[in-house]
């Protein structure tokens, strides 16, 4: 028999809706507020203040500005690349760690473990890196962005205690059927762990979907640069700094130009959220907490 809420826990559900609703408004208005600003009029754009809650008229001059840029396609082409090949190799080298990590008896998983994470609070910094990479002939390669962190420590902890919180009897019970560690690993880890892998896959490609520092050092052509990275120039290149006539729509667009570079840069790897959002609270939890 459902139990009938009191009075007293109403009014706190209410207030937890409340709350939360507020909450949820207060984290999607800026991006509200982007959208609504990129297909606004540039003039009537810089005559406002305040909220925007709809275009302030209707223009898509700001995105001919990006668009008509010739690097967009091939960076778009580029992180796309980047992402792909990049997520591959973290997912790879991260479940291997993990599960050498994770299994019982090994020797080496302490002071294995403590070298890893001291790598989260220690770097050598950028000139050791740079020259690091340059002398194993990766500058201006694409493996200058997917190798130097090709793993996470993080997200090496979080699928290290995700696999051993599966329990021991089923590997037990593998091995007596005569299945090694690579049947093991993908026949019953990774089948059992696949909420935590979609919110590493996740993780590991909105950070290189949203890379651009280490392109602007490692990488050289133009033709080999990301998204993020092309979608800076732009910025740059559209900020006002004269005072003559002739710079009067640049000051306009300048404003519209940022908001309309900030969606294109940011709403396709929105869409992956949705996918993986079912996933992503149980992957989280389960790789954080050790039963």
């Amino acid at each position: 028999m459902k139990k009938q809420k009191s009075p007293g826990d109403r009014i706190f559900i209410s207030m937890v809706y409340v709350l939360m609703g507020l909450m949820g408004l207060i984290c999607l208005y800026p991006m509200w507020h982007v959208v609504m600003a990129s297909f606004s009029d540039p003039i009537e754009l810089m005559r406002h203040t305040g909220v925007i809650l709809k275009p302030l008229g209707f223009s898509l001059e700001g995105y001919r500005v990006v668009i008509e840029n010739p690097n967009i396609l091939p960076s778009y082409f580029n992180t796309i690349v980047y992402v792909l090949v990049g997520t591959a190799i973290n997912m790879f080298l991260t479940i291997l760690g993990a599960y050498a990590l994770s299994r019982k008896g090994f020797m080496l998983e302490q002071p294995l473990t403590l070298l890893i994470v001291f790598t989260m609070y220690f770097n050598a910094g950028l000139i050791p890196n740079f020259l690091l990479v340059k002398g194993l002939g990766l500058y201006n390669t694409i493996w200058a962005l997917v190798l130097p962190g090709a793993i996470s420590t993080w997200n090496l902890i979080v699928m290290k205690t995700s696999f051993q919180s599966i329990p021991v009897s089923l590997e037990e019970s593998a091995r007596l059927d005569g299945a090694n560690d690579f049947v093991i690993l993908f026949k019953i880890i990774l089948p059992l762990s696949k909420a935590t892998m979609a919110v590493m896959v996740l993780f590991y490609a909105v950070a290189h979907w949203s890379s651009w520092f280490n392109a602007m050092i490692y990488l050289r052509d133009k033709s080999k640069f990301p998204l993020q990275l092309v979608m800076r120039e732009i910025l740059i290149a559209n900020s006002s700094g004269g005072n003559s006539m002739m710079d009067t729509d640049a000051m306009f667009l300048e404003e519209i130009v940022k908001y309309s570079t900030i969606v294109v840069a940011t709403v396709p790897i929105l869409f992956i959220y949705p996918f993986a959002q079912k996933y992503f609270m149980s992957g989280v939890m389960m790789g954080s907490v050790k039963e």
